[in-house]
Protein backbone atom coordinates (compact mmCIF):
# COMPACT_ATOMS: atom_id res chain seq x y z
CA UNK A 1 0.00 0.00 0.00
CA UNK A 2 1.50 3.31 -1.07
CA UNK A 3 0.55 6.70 0.28
CA UNK A 4 -0.14 9.67 -1.94
CA UNK A 5 1.89 12.89 -1.83
CA UNK A 6 -1.20 14.79 -0.67
CA UNK A 7 -1.61 12.42 2.29
CA UNK A 8 2.08 12.78 3.14
CA UNK A 9 1.77 16.59 3.11
CA UNK A 10 -1.26 16.44 5.39
CA UNK A 11 0.50 14.07 7.77
CA UNK A 12 3.57 16.33 7.84
CA UNK A 13 1.32 19.35 8.41
CA UNK A 14 -0.38 17.63 11.37
CA UNK A 15 3.02 16.57 12.74
CA UNK A 16 4.39 20.14 12.59
CA UNK A 17 1.19 21.66 13.94
CA UNK A 18 1.15 19.37 16.96
CA UNK A 19 4.88 19.78 17.55
CA UNK A 20 4.86 23.56 17.36
CA UNK A 21 1.80 23.82 19.59
CA UNK A 22 3.47 21.56 22.20
CA UNK A 23 6.56 23.75 22.18
CA UNK A 24 4.43 26.92 22.27
CA UNK A 25 2.41 25.53 25.18
CA UNK A 26 5.61 24.71 27.05
CA UNK A 27 6.88 28.27 26.59
CA UNK A 28 3.54 29.68 27.76
CA UNK A 29 3.57 27.45 30.85
CA UNK A 30 7.10 28.54 31.69
CA UNK A 31 6.00 32.17 31.52
CA UNK A 32 3.13 31.40 33.91
CA UNK A 33 5.44 29.55 36.31
CA UNK A 34 8.03 32.32 36.35
CA UNK A 35 5.32 34.95 36.85
CA UNK A 36 4.00 32.95 39.83
CA UNK A 37 7.52 32.63 41.24
CA UNK A 38 8.05 36.37 40.89
CA UNK A 39 4.76 37.11 42.68
CA UNK A 40 4.87 34.48 45.44
CA UNK A 41 8.50 33.47 45.61
CA UNK A 42 7.66 29.81 44.92
CA UNK A 43 5.60 27.58 42.65
CA UNK A 44 3.61 24.50 43.63
CA UNK A 45 1.71 22.31 41.19
CA UNK A 46 0.14 18.94 41.91
CA UNK A 47 -1.90 16.97 39.38
CA UNK A 48 -4.43 14.59 40.95
CA UNK A 49 -5.91 13.03 37.80
CA UNK A 50 -3.69 10.19 36.48
CA UNK A 51 -5.21 10.40 32.97
CA UNK A 52 -4.28 14.07 32.64
CA UNK A 53 -0.84 13.44 34.11
CA UNK A 54 -0.24 10.61 31.65
CA UNK A 55 -1.39 12.74 28.73
CA UNK A 56 0.94 15.55 29.83
CA UNK A 57 3.84 13.11 29.98
CA UNK A 58 3.05 11.84 26.46
CA UNK A 59 2.82 15.39 25.10
CA UNK A 60 6.09 16.30 26.79
CA UNK A 61 7.77 13.27 25.22
CA UNK A 62 6.40 14.22 21.82
CA UNK A 63 7.62 17.81 22.26
CA UNK A 64 11.13 16.58 23.08
CA UNK A 65 11.18 14.31 20.03
CA UNK A 66 9.85 17.12 17.83
CA UNK A 67 12.41 19.58 19.21
CA UNK A 68 15.26 17.16 18.44
CA UNK A 69 13.84 16.58 14.93
CA UNK A 70 13.63 20.32 14.20
CA UNK A 71 17.05 20.98 15.71
CA UNK A 72 18.70 18.31 13.55
CA UNK A 73 16.85 19.50 10.47
CA UNK A 74 18.00 23.09 11.02
CA UNK A 75 21.58 22.02 11.74
CA UNK A 76 21.69 20.05 8.49
CA UNK A 77 20.40 23.04 6.52
CA UNK A 78 23.15 25.31 7.89
CA UNK A 79 26.03 23.18 6.53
Amino acid sequence: MTSTPAFNRRLLFVFHTLGLSCIGGAIFLQILVFADILQNGYFTAVEQNPAILGFEVVLTGFAVIYFIYIYQRLMRSVK
